[in-house]
C-alpha cells in the first residue's frame, strides 16, 4: 500500500501565535445551535429538527437548486450565508414563521451574531458581515437564501402530513402569504408551492382560511 507525503497546513510562525483552547471554545460555542429545536419534524421520525440541521439542509438545498438551475451566483458566498444565517438562534432561540414576534426575532439574533464574532478563538473576520449579508442583502445569494428557507419547512410539512401546521392551527392564507415573494424571485418554485399548498388544504393540514 502507497503512502501520500502530506505537506503541513499551517507554518510554525502561525501556529505559534494560535491557542487551540480559543480554538476550540469558539467551537463549542457553535455546537450549541445543536440544541436549538425548530418547530418543523424530521421526516420518517416524531422529532423535531434542530437549528443546526436545518442550516446543514439550507445550504445544500441552496447548493443543489443553483446548480440545477444554473444559477448565476456565488456559491461560496450563498454556503457561507447559509451556513450563518441561524447563527443568531444560539442566543435568541427559534422564532416559529407565523408566531407574532417573528417581526422583532432579528433584534435578539443580530446581537447574538455581535457576540460570537467578539467570542475569543473566533476565527472568521466577516461573521457579522455575512450575516448581515443574508438578512437585510439583495443580492442574488441573499434571495436566493430566503427562497430556499421558505421552501425547506414547507417541504417537512408536507411530508409529515401536515404536522406542525395541524398543531398550530396555521391557515392556508398564513402560509400563501408568507410565500407570496417567491413568485418574484423564483416563479418555478412558487408555481410548485402554490400546487402544493392546495393539495396540503385538500387534505386538512391547512386551515381552509
Amino acid at each position: 500500500m502507497s503512502q501520500v507525503s502530506l505537506t503541513p497546513l499551517t507554518s510554525p510562525a502561525v501556529a505559534s501565535n494560535i491557542d487551540m483552547d480559543d480554538v476550540t471554545h469558539f467551537l463549542l460555542e457553535l455546537d450549541a445551535l445543536k440544541r436549538i429545536n425548530r418547530r418543523s419534524y424530521v421526516t420518517k421520525t416524531t422529532r423535531r429538527e434542530n437549528s443546526a440541521e436545518h442550516s446543514w439542509h439550507l445550504a445544500m438545498a441552496c447548493w443543489s437548486i443553483a446548480e440545477a438551475f444554473e444559477l448565476d451566483v456565488n456559491h461560496e458566498r450563498l454556503l457561507k450565508m447559509a451556513l450563518v444565517h441561524d447563527l443568531g438562534e444560539i442566543d435568541a432561540g427559534d422564532t416559529f414563521l407565523f408566531a407574532n414576534s417573528r417581526s422583532d426575532a432579528h433584534v435578539e439574533e443580530r446581537a447574538g451574531i455581535a457576540r460570537l464574532q467578539a467570542e475569543r478563538g473566533n476565527g472568521i473576520a466577516a461573521l457579522s458581515e455575512v450575516w448581515e449579508a443574508q438578512e437585510t442583502g439583495s443580492s442574488k445569494e441573499s434571495q436566493l437564501l430566503r427562497v430556499v428557507d421558505r421552501l425547506l419547512p414547507f417541504l417537512l410539512n408536507l411530508n409529515t402530513e401536515g404536522k406542525t401546521w395541524v398543531e398550530a392551527q396555521v391557515t392556508r392564507s398564513q402560509v400563501a402569504y408568507a410565500l407570496a415573494f417567491i413568485k418574484d424571485s423564483f416563479p418555478p418554485i412558487h408555481d410548485w408551492l402554490t400546487k402544493n399548498i392546495d393539495y396540503a388544504t385538500q387534505q386538512g393540514w391547512l386551515v381552509d382560511a
